[in-house]
């Protein structure tokens, strides 16, 4: 699973990918800190952004990959 952040105007920029069979990897400028991620199974996650400020009010995504 990968969770993207979209500022305006800017393409996505992927914050996070994790799996059930390994760690969260985290893109270089993000960290758990302030993107914790949890996952239950493998349909479902919850990325809560933590600190909360003004410059997180940007759309976020998340997509699955089946392999």
């Amino acid at each position: 699973m990968f969770w993207y952040q979209q500022p305006p105007r800017n393409g996505l920029k992927l914050v996070v990918s994790t799996s059930t069979w390994m760690q969260n990897s985290y893109e270089e400028g993000y960290s758990e800190a302030k993107f914790e991620i949890s996952r239950d199974n493998d349909d479902h996650s919850v990325m809560t952004i933590k600190n909360v400020t003004s410059t997180d009010a940007v759309t976020y995504f998340c997509a699955a990959s089946g392999l």
